[in-house]
């Protein structure tokens, strides 16, 4: 297996997430905010590039409005940017939608990007099934992202639900998912991250039913 060629990418990891209606509430964002901090840590530390993106809703809107403090990255990120790291500003859910990001990663090389930030039920989920056609490997950092509680004409989950649910979709198919201090040790040893695949997901799915 050859080594992986990563990428850091920071999804929306502003203020607008850690208050409000959008506040996120599982893991809680004291808690996924410090393991962000210290996946970029361990991405400074060996070198592989870091991508901040921020979401903009338009200037004046109710939600992400550049220039407002809402839409700023969190001070614990901003305090830690270089400007070595690259910055985007996106309009959709996916980090690729309308963007150059795309381009930038394949003028640097890179064949596996690594997903933290929020929300898991947004933007997470959209980056990662993009990523499937355009040829990216994705990972999932499950400490480092976070989800919020739904309820809509379709049904309600809270946030647990929600987060954890998303998490085993996309292990099964579309990204590794793996908890911070596990992709560090990875991302030390030059090794990709392990996944599981849709077929022994459903095996396992069906096990874990008939045993209950």
């Amino acid at each position: 297996m050859s080594t992986p060629r990563r990428a850091l990418i920071l999804i929306d990891v502003q203020q607008q997430y850690f208050n409000g209606p959008l506040e996120i509430q599982y893991p809680r964002h004291q808690e996924s905010l410090q393991m962000i901090a210290r996946a970029v840590d361990a991405a400074a530390a060996a070198g592989i590039p870091i991508v901040a993106v921020q979401h903009s809703a338009g200037e004046g809107a109710a939600l992400f409005a550049p220039g407002t403090p809402e839409f700023e990255l969190h001070p614990e990120i901003e305090r830690r940017r270089t400007d070595a790291w690259n910055g985007v500003v996106k309009q959709y859910g996916s980090v690729y939608a309308d963007t150059n990001l795309t381009e930038w990663l394949r003028q640097q090389d890179i064949d596996t990007v690594t997903l933290v930030g929020y929300m898991t039920n947004n933007c997470v989920l959209a980056s990662a099934v993009e990523a499937e056609s355009l040829g990216f490997v994705t990972e999932v950092l499950s400490d480092a992202t976070g989800a919020i509680n739904l309820a809509n004409e379709a049904g309600s989950a809270d946030a647990k639900t929600v987060h954890t649910t998303l998490l085993t979709l996309l292990n099964s198919n579309w990204a590794a998912v793996s908890t911070t201090d596990a992709w560090a040790d990875a991302l030390q040893a030059q090794q990709a991250l392990r996944k599981s695949d849709l077929g022994s997901s459903a095996i396992a799915g069906a096990a874990r039913l008939t045993r209950a």
